[in-house]
């Protein structure tokens, strides 16, 4: 009877998981039957933008009109800012003025390829939203909003690939969420500026520098340098005392009851194996006599680890390798190697000293000519997770990106080698210099060179989504010309591995408008607003005073061309010595207007960077249009042609 109760019972506890599965496919096949399209475009219907009617932000206009936010990797949709084999990967939804309560995440499960999604730089009040029906997430970026009050201890506990988060700029209260340090692949966390309180989680110690808790008074802990207040008892333990003593001494009393046991058995155990000789697992008898009790623990051959790429492995502090320590690390395939003693013994040039430190021009022995830079100002990431970002840099392949080729990590400083480029820099193209050979840049070339350089920094925004500054230091000096004078980025992706304060100092990007303010920080227009500096510069001949270190965003190239336009002095903007510029004037302009709609001082204003690449790309080298005046005439704000001036102020822009 007893038997056929639990056969029952196994019975009924069966049919239970089966109609639970049953339940379980029934839902999912109901949520993959649901198009990703119809998944954003619900999503969508739950924003509200800063218009009067409280509807949905008019940028995402789109998401209800019908089509694929995806085809292959190629998107067409606003804020869809990555694709992978028609699904949805990056979703960016960042200055959109988003006003309300966050918006509820679990719509956008059925987004399973979903991995960055970011609701920063908008309105949202209220409390911290539910991320557990997204677990796939590895980025998520919800800075400068309104959000506050407690964070679930458990909140990011579904989320175990998390790599980056950035909660900065809001009103959170109440402890640090644990969870927040559960994943294993936690790269970078941001919690400035709230009002987190309490001791920060042990989970974050292993991040080091890359924890940022500033603008926290209320936290406590090493992290912050501030120690905690000892723990009051409370009255429940206060009464229970007497009890936990007695708890106390019956569990020491079995524990030691244990021990003796456990070790009388191991000595029985050794006696009884060691009646006759034997050798196992390293214990070595001494055989049958009566000293046979006796044993001594021989140690296993050591390991001989061969030299591997002129390296040589060392073992680590925690007794893991650290072949990357004090030695190049190549993180390009098919390069030829060479040894940082092959560096040495190289010819050396100096080629100059930037912001970051200098650098070097190494002619190997019967090899190619390289650069060297030293970094002295770079320890934002530790080891691990600046070998992390430079194994990730290695992965990009663009034709407008300088590949780095190896990587030298030391605490005091780093090097990256990268492949010399003989025509030097756009800098150096355009203002001159000793190492420039090149005659000055005609206007097809500097079409080609902006064209490039906006193409370099679009492959940047869609590789590196985590990152809130794709490249960073955009400037000419960053831009190198190869044999056709096709450009390269070089320098970019540094933030994460630069210290925040020296980044403020130097880095292009911090010096953009939304940085000027105290607190600001740069953001992804940041760059555009880089690029738009660049084009101007390109367009103009003249150094912007952007890229000083102590340059201000109120004295900009952009403020300068503004008030030439304004003043209608249309033909005092183009650099003199740009040739070939018959019959281009009008994509000249065309090319300006692209450069001030990137320099827009609003960032809710400015273009983006899909917007700017589109104009970008639709000009020529030569002008199918109409003459100077038609030309000037479409480019003034007014809409009014300039007035005509004195035929001796006149200047052509003719070669």
């Amino acid at each position: 009877m007893a038997a056929a109760t639990a056969a029952g019972r196994l019975l009924l506890a069966a049919a239970a998981l089966i109609l639970a599965a049953a339940s379980s496919g029934v839902t999912l096949a109901a949520a993959q039957a649901k198009s990703e399209a119809d998944v954003l475009s619900e999503f969508r219907a739950t924003l509200r933008g800063p218009d009067p009617d409280g509807g949905p932000p008019a940028e995402l206009n789109q998401w209800a009109t019908g089509g694929a936010p995806c085809d292959g990797n190629a998107t067409s949709w606003p804020r869809v800012r990555r694709c992978v084999d028609g699904r949805v990967v990056v979703l960016q939804l960042e200055g959109l003025r988003l006003q309300g309560a966050a918006p509820d995440l679990a719509l956008l499960a059925p987004l399973r390829s979903l991995r960055s999604l970011s609701l920063s730089n908008n309105s949202l009040a209220g409390a911290f939203p539910d991320v557990s029906p997204l677990p796939a997430l590895r980025f998520l970026f919800l800075w400068q909003n309104r959000l506050a009050g407690e964070i679930p201890d458990g909140a990011f506990a579904a989320l175990r690939g998390l790599q980056r988060v950035d909660l900065s700029g809001n009103e959170f209260s109440g402890p640090i969420p644990s969870s927040i340090a559960s994943s294993a692949r936690l790269l970078s966390v941001n919690l400035a500026n709230n009002n987190f309180s309490g001791p920060v989680p042990e989970g974050l110690r292993r991040l080091g520098a890359n924890v940022q808790l500033q603008g926290n008074k209320f936290l406590c802990g090493d992290m912050v340098g501030t120690p905690c207040p000892p723990a009051p008892p409370s009255s429940s333990s206060a009464s229970s005392s007497g009890g936990m003593k007695v708890l106390i001494t019956i569990a020491i009393v079995v524990i030691a009851v244990g021990a003796v046991l456990a070790v009388a058995g191991v000595i029985a155990a050794v006696r009884a194996r060691c009646n006759e000789p034997c050798y196992s697992g390293g214990i070595e008898t001494l055989g049958d006599s009566p000293d046979a009790a006796k044993v001594k623990v021989t140690s296993a051959p050591a390991v001989k680890i061969e030299k591997h790429g002129g390296a040589t492995p060392a073992a680590g502090k925690r007794g893991g390798r650290r072949d990357d320590h004090g030695k190049l690390v190549f993180i390009q395939e098919g390069r030829a190697r060479f040894g940082l003693e092959d560096l040495l013994r190289a010819s050396a040039e100096v080629l100059g000293s930037g912001n970051f430190g200098a650098s070097y021009k190494a002619t190997l022995l019967d090899g190619p000519a390289l650069v060297v830079k030293r970094f002295k100002d770079m320890n934002g990431a530790g080891r691990e997770d600046f070998s992390e970002h430079m194994r990730r840099l290695g992965l990009l392949v663009h034709p407008n990106l300088l590949p780095v080729i190896a990587y030298l990590y030391k605490k005091e400083e780093k090097l990256l080698v990268t492949d010399y480029m003989a025509n030097g820099s756009l800098a150096h193209a355009l203002h001159g210099g000793t190492r420039s050979s090149l005659p000055p840049l005609d206007w097809p070339k500097r079409l080609k060179i902006i064209k490039g350089v906006a193409r370099g920094l679009a492959h940047l925004y869609e590789e590196l989504p985590m990152l809130m500054v794709p490249h960073g230091h955009l400037k000419s000096s960053n831009v190198l010309l190869d044999a056709t004078c096709e450009p390269l980025l070089s320098d970019y992706a540094l933030a994460p591995v630069v210290t925040p304060q020296h980044a403020a100092q130097v880095m292009v990007a911090y010096k953009s408008p939304e940085c000027a303010a105290q607190g600001g920080r740069p953001g992804r227009k940041s760059d555009v607003w880089s690029l738009g500096i660049l084009i101007l510069e390109v367009l103009t001949g003249k150094f912007p005073a952007n890229y000083l270190r102590r340059g201000h965003a109120d004295t900009d190239l952009a403020g300068w061309v503004n008030s030439v336009v304004r003043e209608e002095w249309t033909g005092e903007v183009f650099d003199k010595d740009m040739r070939g510029t018959r019959s281009g004037e009008g994509e000249m302009v065309k090319l300006l207007q692209v450069g001030l709609g990137c320099c827009e001082p609003d960032v809710h204003r400015r273009w983006g960077l899909e917007e700017a690449l589109a104009r970008i790309e639709e000009l020529r080298e030569r002008d199918t249009g109409a003459d100077d005046s038609s030309t000037a005439s479409s480019f003034l704000s007014d809409g009014e042609a300039a007035a005509s001036r004195p035929a001796g102020e006149q200047q052509s822009h003719s070669a």
